[in-house]
Order: structure tokens, then sequence, then C-alpha cells
């Protein structure tokens, strides 16, 4: 599939990858630039799409759970690379 440039820069996205991607008017989309030189284009989805991807929790953790969770990590990882 091919899509001309215009003079600004711009182009059109040719129907097929605009309904492969479920895109229509006014949506955004993203493109991510691979080292290789490949470029990806992808939907910009809402924040609030990725609501509900996770399980619930079983258990809520404490604020100092929390708090303590960085340091116990970098901790564990540095004791992990003297092994």
């Amino acid at each position: 599939m091919e899509a001309a440039i215009t003079a600004k820069g711009q182009t059109t996205i040719p129907k097929p990858v605009r309904e492969y991607l479920g895109l229509k008017a006014g949506d955004k989309v993203k493109f991510f630039l691979h080292p290789d030189g490949t470029v990806v284009l992808l939907p910009k989805v809402p924040a609030s799409s990725l609501l509900g991807i996770l399980p619930q929790p079983t258990r809520t953790a404490t604020l100092d759970e929390i708090n303590d969770a960085p340091a116990a990590g970098a901790a564990e990882r540095f004791l992990r690379s003297q092994e």
C-alpha cells in the first residue's frame, strides 16, 4: 500500500489501514521510531481504556509497604547481581 505526501508533509492513511486499526475522523495516532529504521503507527487510546486489564488485588497494600517497595526491590536486585 502506498500514500503520497503533500507539500505540507501531510498524507492520507489508506482506508484498509484505517479500518484495520479502527480509526475514524478525529482519532489520534502515535508514531514509534525504531533503531532499525522501521516506523510503527498505532492508534492512541485513552488511559481509561486500560481500566480492568489487571486482575483485582487480593489485598490492599499499606502505605508503609508501598513506600518500602522501591528500596526492597533495589536491594534484592543488588544482591542478585553479587551472586
